[in-house]
């Protein structure tokens, strides 16, 4: 059996690459402001909260400059870590009259951590604001120069660093959120999709089944019969396990676009199955399938196999007819079968029918064969017509996507 494609590593080496990225953007941030704030001017270019004047320089400003912007490569896995020692750094800065570039740190690391902290934000926002309070205390007792509203004001753009970063956290949160109900709606709907297969294909087929070797049990004392019915359960068995066979073809995702194409038999086949079953069938099938015909054949067969399954459970015996009418753009279907068992059933039908009847019904089927027909624009029916006879009725338009 040839073996089927499956994607192999190498093709998802791009969503490596993504996520690898999404990683490491926060790696060159702290050394690129490093750089920036030593190869500046030696002070004034940058933040500068308080009235301490500017100071020179040293060797405690390089360590100051590296502790505001090293972190910054940790924010990702330690946020909260991160903007302890950038706010360090930038105490000292303030303090000692640096007033470096490397102060645009500060609101980067509140940044990257409203958007990564999760389950602390509280703790992490009320003891960042007690810092920047004992901050601006300090700043106010050693220098002149900055009004109670200039420290307000500055505070007040931090915590909007800060809120940027939990909005981008929420979206992001919303995000994941849609995507796993998309998936969830998704699969529900698979789910759905391959419930109502399963139904469609093995209900018909253990439905006759059941029906022919119950009617088997009846034939003993005549050898030809008994074996043309045991004949026909063997048949139905091979054909169901055929049907399955495709179903499941139709159900994986990785078979070949080109092999999708419904190969469920011909109409003809399945009324000579119903009628081996016991049920003497009419069948009149008028024109020829449009090409491409898409998914509406496919349904047409489901309609005519649901009706005819439903008569073997429910009217075993009466006579039942099947049009089949392909006009133009759409085809029309019409299932009538007479009320009531057949006329002067033998044991063996009597019994096959009962047998059939105990399988009950879910009501899946008519549903969904209207939710088919519905989903490709046509119409259908179910019910009893005027002369007594109960009918399904189907107009579905031709040439509809699978």
């Amino acid at each position: 059996m040839p073996q089927r494609w499956r994607p192999s590593a190498r093709w998802r080496v791009p969503e490596r690459w993504r996520r690898v990225g999404a990683a490491t953007w926060y790696v060159p941030l702290g050394p690129g402001l490093l750089a920036a704030s030593l190869l500046a001017e030696p002070h004034g270019h940058g933040t500068q909260l308080g009235g301490v004047a500017d100071r020179h320089f040293g060797a405690l400003a390089v360590v100051t400059i590296a502790l505001e912007c090293l972190p910054l490569v940790l924010s990702r896995r330690w946020p909260v870590h991160c903007l302890a020692l950038v706010s360090a750094g930038f105490c000292v800065d303030q303090l000692r009259g640096y007033h470096s570039v490397a102060g645009t740190a500060l609101p980067l690391a509140l940044l990257l951590a409203g958007y990564r902290v999760g389950g602390r934000r509280r703790l992490v926002a009320a003891a960042f604001t007690a810092g920047y309070a004992a901050l601006a205390v300090a700043l106010a007792r050693i220098a002149d120069g900055e009004s109670v509203s200039g420290f307000v004001a500055f505070y007040l753009a931090l915590a909007l660093a800060w809120g940027a970063g939990a909005w981008l956290r929420a979206n992001r949160a919303a995000e994941a959120e849609r995507r796993r109900r998309v998936a969830e709606d998704t699969r529900s709907a698979e789910r759905t999709r391959i419930a109502r297969e399963l139904h469609d294909v093995v209900t018909h087929h253990v439905t006759a089944m059941v029906v022919q070797a119950e009617a088997a049990r009846y034939l003993t004392a005549d050898p030809d019969r008994l074996d043309q019915a045991l004949s026909a359960v063997t048949d139905t068995g091979r054909l169901a396990a055929a049907d399955l066979r495709h179903l499941l073809d139709l159900l994986d995702p990785y078979q070949p676009a080109g092999d999708r194409t419904p190969v469920v038999g011909r109409l003809a086949t399945l009324v000579e199955q119903t009628r081996r079953a016991g049920q003497p069938v009419e069948f009149t099938e008028e024109g020829a399938p449009p090409e491409p015909a898409g998914s509406s054949d496919l349904v047409a067969y489901r309609v005519v196999q649901e009706a005819l399954t439903n008569a073997l459970k429910y009217a075993h015996g009466s006579r039942t007819s099947v049009r089949v009418r392909h006009a133009g753009k759409e085809i029309t279907v019409e299932v009538g079968t007479d009320p009531g068992p057949g006329t002067a059933p033998t044991a063996a039908r009597a019994a096959g029918a009962a047998r059939a009847a105990e399988l009950g019904g879910s009501g899946r089927g008519l549903a969904g064969l209207r939710e088919r027909v519905g989903v490709l624009g046509g119409e259908f029916r179910a019910g009893p017509g005027p002369d007594g006879r109960f009918v399904v009725h189907a107009r579905i338009p031709a040439g509809s996507p699978s």
